[in-house]
């Protein structure tokens, strides 16, 4: 095992998360349990790593706001080529709500623009409900590396020097929060079986005060949970846990997601995990005319927030425009 502390990200890491569609993104809820969500991770000013979630559905960075200590795990590719844990601590961005949404904009259809691909502009303008966004910024604490995406192999460790201290997050939102926008699933096991076709899972433990998400070397569906195998180097950790199932497409065309949470016990690199619920997650599955419906029907729905949560941060409805000479127009 090789301890360094660089000054900056180091290179392979920063370029695995420049270049991957999708990375697992792990935050704290308020009794300190682990979430993680899949998103799409983009290279920030200054060496942190970058992931958005929408004004729209801003728990991810509330989270964050709350509590700074998140965690990313990215991998190059669906052959696993470089798994790369990040920890570190999180700063949230949305006093200009205007520039967070140019930003997605710009960078998301550079990025994963294939959704949109063929839409014609004055239709994707009116998304303000999709790409209107909140920006966390992930400054690196400590960094776990298995070359090649070799689970077995023990990884390699960086940890960032003392002096580097993350910027404070902007002022929350004023007012009460928003309420859910559906009720909790009752059942866990049709979620389960959902997950049985999108492969093994990442599993989230907290571990060291921080949260440790890890891809599974195998995982075994119980009548409570899972039997977990971790990877070469992690320890299980008793306590809360996260398993995220995640599958998407090349160009994330379509995407499905399952998260489940509850405890586990473990020994070694075993964990064994006991699901207590399912948590509501949105997925674009099925043929074209199935997503674009999905989408659609989110849209509908989330359009009543998104005046309501610019006016928590006191701004006006950010506008879609379009990216490059025309960016100042709508």
């Amino acid at each position: 095992m090789t301890t360094a502390a660089p000054a900056t990200l180091p290179r392979e890491a920063a370029e695995l998360f420049d270049r991957a569609l999708v990375c697992g993104y792990a935050s704290l809820t308020r009794d300190g349990r682990p979430v993680t969500w899949p998103v799409t991770p983009y290279a920030g000013a200054g060496g942190t790593l970058d992931v958005s979630t929408g004004l729209t559905y801003p728990d991810k960075a509330e989270r964050a706001r709350r509590d700074p200590r998140v965690a990313l795990l990215g991998s190059g590719g669906p052959d696993r080529a470089h798994v790369v844990l990040v920890q570190g601590r999180a700063t949230v961005r949305d006093a200009d709500l205007q520039a967070g949404t140019d930003r997605y904009v710009r960078e998301s259809l550079a990025k994963t623009g294939a959704g949109f691909a063929g839409m014609p502009w004055f239709l994707v303008k009116r998304l303000g409900w999709y790409f209107a966004r909140v920006w966390v910024e992930v400054t690196p604490e400590r960094i776990v590396r298995w070359p090649d995406g070799d689970l077995s192999r023990t990884p390699e460790i960086w940890t960032g020097s003392g002096d580097v201290m993350a910027p404070a997050s902007d002022p929350a939102p004023m007012g009460p929060r928003l309420p859910s926008r559906s009720a909790p699933p009752v059942d866990w096991r049709p979620f389960a079986d959902r997950a049985d076709r999108l492969g093994e899972p990442v599993v989230t433990m907290v571990a060291d005060g921080m949260p440790l998400a890890v891809p599974t070397r195998s995982a075994v569906r119980t009548g409570t949970g899972y039997d977990l195998r971790l990877p070469a180097g992690v320890r299980a950790a008793d306590g809360p846990v996260c398993l995220t199932f995640h599958r998407h497409g090349p160009a994330m065309e379509w995407q499905e997601n399952v998260v489940l949470v509850g405890t586990a016990e473990g020994a070694g690199d075993r964990l064994a995990v006991r699901v207590e619920r399912a948590l509501n997650d949105w997925s674009l599955a099925g043929n074209r005319r199935a997503r674009n419906r999905s989408f659609l029907g989110q849209g509908r729905m989330l359009r009543k927030r998104l005046e309501a949560e610019a006016a928590r941060r006191g701004q006006p409805v950010p506008r879609v425009r379009r990216p490059g000479p025309g960016a100042a127009r709508a």
